[in-house]
């Protein structure tokens, strides 16, 4: 795969920056969701059962309004509600059966925002987490998420 140029002076938000650390890391393929859609994600607290996020929303992932993009709101979901499991004692993360996401407000570029998974409960083979997303500086509701997994170690297809 051809390398592209190295255009980090040009960028104004840090974006040039993600694109470089993606072009050196091995395994570009693989790297190119987290370093778009997750990079500047911190781990502000685990314990049992719960684990609290922040993030600040960088341009890149916002609309032509400068409003946080579904997508990337999902993703932040699906990835927190999926590291919950382990908090509360699963030995893997699972496959998703569900997710599901209320969109209550919008959060801006450059917005501090606060991601909070909670295990409502995981059984033999299924568990399911509940995530808020809110405004760091208010505690304002942006989203709310339910996301049900299968966490049985064995998964077969029938392919």
């Amino acid at each position: 795969m051809p390398k592209l140029e190295d255009d980090r002076s040009k960028s104004k938000d840090g974006e040039g920056a993600a694109v470089m650390e993606w072009q050196l890391e091995p395994g570009v393929v693989s790297k190119l969701y987290d370093v778009f859609t997750v990079a500047g994600l911190r781990v502000d607290a685990i314990e049992p059962g719960r684990a609290l996020c922040s993030f600040t929303v960088p341009p890149r992932l916002t609309d032509k309004s400068k409003r946080m993009h579904g997508g990337a709101l999902a993703s932040l979901v699906d990835l927190v509600g999926s590291a919950v499991f382990y908090a509360g004692g699963s030995p893997t993360t699972g496959v998703s059966l569900e997710i599901t996401i209320s969109y209550i407000n919008a959060a801006r570029a450059n917005e501090e925002i606060e991601i909070e998974g909670t295990v409502l409960g995981i059984g033999e083979k299924t568990g399911c987490v509940v995530v808020e997303v809110r405004k760091k500086s208010t505690g304002e509701v942006i989203a709310h998420g339910r996301h049900t997994k299968y966490l049985a170690l064995a998964i077969s297809s029938k392919l």
